[in-house]
């Protein structure tokens, strides 16, 4: 068949022929870009494995890419244009924010899960320009738009292709066209899921519901969901429906990280022999540091990474106290990591405006400051399409040897919130940033331990999904030490350009 003008691999090109295979029987043909109504009957799952740097990301771009090319609509979950017997959907989901927002900035439009269960609302007057930008209507008159404000609209969306972001271009806000959000009642067609290692077997459920055709990308060397017997959704599939790519391309580029993250697989290595090929990286390669602290300035945009809960808690609050933070507020600037959401069933409206705004469970936010009303907190949400949300918020401190969190401010129901300074590495899982510190003392607790967990040392699993949210720089931080920050907390870099890089060598304090 014809493969894209790109060199594959032998199983990538395996995987890609038997993807299209599974399309085919489901109504699209992608080498003669042909596309047919659902022939319905069985449901299809199939799943792409391999481990970090094996090119799942690159075949799900080529795979959307030959699906758009076909006349395949994509939907975005901002927006979703009226329904035609002959129209073929594909819809590209994440676990989480921070893993959609990773995809969109490789050009795959992809949203959450979360979102994809919601539709929003159109105002029947602006829905006339989101069908025009998607290409399923005339061009409109509308009261109040110039015909300049509807070109403005129109490049953004050719550019972005985000329905809220080119009525934003056109001078709108949000309120003026959404009018709320719906569970999502119809079925869908296609969906591609990255990160698939994440779902446990309720949301594979709710997938498959939604779904006729589901295809899971995903690592078998990260960590299971907990409670889930150390099991991903994808190891229970027939093996024929599972596609796993070995070789690793990003190792061809002198990968230093991934280079770690793969010696890991070796059934001898022991945790002392394994740092020691850490301090010996760092010797040749910058982007693999021997960090003899945590350093303070990357805690506010990416968390510290630690296995013992008692450890992450150490840590917040020792990046508060450096910060000179009060107790009994928030300073503009602190990370935060949302809990959930606490709201009565009769504010179920609100509830589903929120996660669809990006605020579900695990979203990782920086606080702005406090909003118009008592209780409310204007937040930056990572990874979101539309990022400044205000809402009521329940903001939980935790604090060492106490069982009960400190709580600064809280409004009587909304969005609860953890401090997001450090992080476990098990709710890392899905998220990616520039440079990543990992806290080598909790992972020597573990490999003491000897705890086992799917046939691997845990301590090594651990370590693998640590070393693999590093996109740029790992540093292995070996001491119980943080160092004193540059500078205040700041939110600038959210509005504007990013702030300078970051130097490490500043002074230092005991955290413990």
């Amino acid at each position: 068949m014809n493969i894209p003008a790109l060199t594959y691999s032998d199983d990538q090109a395996a995987a890609y022929d038997a993807v299209a295979e599974m399309l085919r029987s489901a109504g699209i043909d992608l080498e003669d870009s042909l596309l047919m109504p659902s022939p319905g009957g069985a449901d299809q799952v199939m799943a792409v494995t391999g481990k970090a740097g094996s090119g799942k990301t690159l075949l799900l771009a080529e795979l959307y890419k030959a699906l758009e090319a076909a006349g395949v609509d994509v939907i975005s979950g901002d927006y979703e244009s009226r329904k035609r017997k002959d129209k073929r959907t594909l819809a590209i989901l994440a676990p989480t924010n921070k893993a959609a927002s990773v995809l969109r900035l490789r050009g795959v439009p992809a949203t959450t899960i979360h979102r994809i269960l919601y539709t929003p609302m159109y105002d029947p007057e602006y829905e006339r320009i989101a069908e025009w930008l998607a290409g399923s209507g005339p061009r409109p008159e509308i009261e109040g738009l110039t015909e300049i404000s509807l070109d403005r609209a129109a490049a953004f969306y050719a550019n972005n292709k985000s329905i809220p972001g080119a009525l934003a271009a056109a001078g709108l806000r949000g309120s003026d066209f959404i009018t709320g959000w719906k569970r999502r009642e119809e079925p869908l067609d296609i969906g591609f899921v990255d990160e698939s290692s994440m779902l446990d077997d309720k949301q594979f459920e709710d997938l498959k519901e939604i779904f006729p055709t589901l295809l899971l990308f995903g690592d078998p060397a990260q960590l299971a969901p907990v409670k889930q017997s150390g099991t991903m959704v994808f190891e229970k599939l027939p093996e024929k429906r599972v596609m796993n790519l070995n070789r690793i391309f990003r190792q061809d580029a002198g990968n230093p990280i991934l280079d770690l993250a793969h010696a890991l697989a070796d059934p001898e290595l022991t945790f002392q022999q394994f740092e020691q090929m850490v301090e010996d990286a760092s010797k040749k390669d910058d982007r693999v540091v021997w960090g003899q602290r945590v350093e303070v300035d990357l805690m506010a945009r990416s968390p510290v990474l630690v296995w013992r809960n008692a450890t992450r808690i150490r840590l917040i609050n020792a990046f508060r106290s450096v910060h000179g933070a009060p107790e009994d507020a928030l300073v503009a600037g602190e990370p935060l990591i949302c809990d959930g959401i606490e709201l009565p069933l009769k504010h179920r409206k609100k509830r589903l405006d929120l996660e669809a705004r990006g605020l579900i469970k695990g979203a990782q936010v920086i606080f702005l400051g406090e909003g118009r009303k008592p209780g409310f907190s204007r937040l930056h949400v990572m990874g979101a399409e539309d990022p400044q949300v205000s809402a009521a918020s329940i903001v939980k401190i935790e604090k060492p040897d106490e069982e009960e969190p400190f709580i600064p401010f809280a409004a009587r129901m909304g969005a609860t919130f953890l401090h997001g300074s450090a992080v476990t590495i098990h709710k890392a899982q899905g998220s990616q940033w520039e440079t990543v510190q990992v806290f080598a003392p909790d992972l020597f607790v573990a490999a003491r331990m000897g705890r086992i967990e799917a046939g691997q040392p845990l301590w090594k699993r651990l370590a693998y999904v640590a070393i693999t949210r590093a996109q740029e720089r790992l540093i292995w931080v070996v001491r119980n030490r943080l160092s004193k920050p540059n500078g205040p907390l700041q939110v600038d870099d959210l509005r504007a350009a990013p702030v300078a890089p970051l130097t490490l060598d500043n002074t230092v304090e005991e955290f413990e």
